[in-house]
């Protein structure tokens, strides 16, 4: 098989011959590999870009047409790859890239929500126990206001009253902390 004409071997490829690829790669890749090296001048990069080569040529060899012969068509291949690659603008240094932005609030933001989340805890705590209770359950718990009158053994209307006397309280009580 090591005798076998390129154009032979890209058919036995197009019919999925994986023997036949890898004798073709082992007799073009060496010297795709020097010519990647001299154009991107990086060895890693150029390793990748003749992996890409012959991947493409696994991938189009069905629609491959001899009508130049194969290490020309392959090497045009990597020519493009080294020149495409060349284009693009370098990547950053890791370190030059520097912390991204935290998404969530600044410290200070993080203090004051947490300074007016135990202020309204304390006001809560604070109400007389009815209209506490009836915070909890409409609010808190997510019981409407029938849910929160049978529970507490009274009316809606008398829940509703509850819930108004206590934002009252409350919104005096956080006169302050308003933003």
């Amino acid at each position: 098989m090591e005798e076998t004409a390129d154009q032979d071997l890209m058919a036995g490829i197009a019919n999925g011959d994986e023997a036949a690829f890898r004798l073709l790669s082992r007799r073009h890749a060496a010297r795709a590999l020097r010519l990647a090296q001299r154009i991107v001048q990086n060895h890693a990069l150029a390793e990748e870009i003749v992996q890409e080569a012959l991947l493409r040529v696994w991938i189009n060899a069905p629609h491959w047409r001899p009508a130049a012969p194969f290490q020309t068509w392959f090497f045009r291949i990597v020519v493009n790859l080294c020149l495409n690659q060349k284009r693009r603008p370098p990547f950053a240094r890791l370190e030059a890239a520097g912390d991204p932005p935290d998404p969530g609030p600044d410290v200070v933001r993080q203090i004051e929500a947490k300074q007016l989340e135990q202020s309204v805890a304390a006001a809560i705590d604070a109400l007389p126990e009815r209209q506490r209770t009836a915070i909890q359950l409409t609010y808190h718990e997510g019981l409407s206001n029938a849910e929160t009158a049978t529970v507490l053994g009274t009316s809606v209307s008398a829940v509703e009253t509850l819930l108004a006397r206590a934002k009252r309280t409350l919104r005096a009580a956080l006169a302050g902390h308003a933003s």
